[in-house]
């Protein structure tokens, strides 16, 4: 990951009165995903680490509404990377079934990009 910018940076327009902030740090094992809804905020964490296609997690910090959510996000995650995934999620209100799929599709297209940079490296 020499030349590569390790800081990803998104907003995502869930309605006209959510907006999601992702931002996503990565390192040589692992990465950092940051979800939050209409501010910048950390909210609760959960953390997953893979090796040999074995994964364990951990909730650091407990969700009010979508623990599942960011549970299997870090797992994962973590599984593609072959690594350590943190992911803290900050809502005020609980995320439907298609916001968590924007959220979803938007994530595993930035790490499957990062993952071909990191091939090609």
């Amino acid at each position: 990951m020499k030349n590569i910018e390790k800081l990803v940076s998104n907003t995502i327009l869930l309605d006209e009165k959510r907006k999601m902030y992702i931002k996503m740090l990565f390192f040589d094992n692992g990465c950092f995903i940051i979800l939050s809804e209409n501010s910048h905020r950390i909210g609760s964490m959960t953390i997953a680490s893979s090796l040999a296609n074995n994964v364990t997690k951990s909730q650091i910090i407990p969700s009010r509404f979508d623990s599942l959510f960011i549970d299997s996000m870090a797992q994962r995650i973590s599984l593609m990377l072959n690594g350590i995934c943190l992911v803290s999620l900050h809502t005020k209100h609980p995320l439907n079934i298609e916001d968590m799929k924007i959220i979803t599709g938007e994530i595993l297209n930035i790490v499957s990009e990062r993952t071909k940079e990191d091939v090609g490296e």
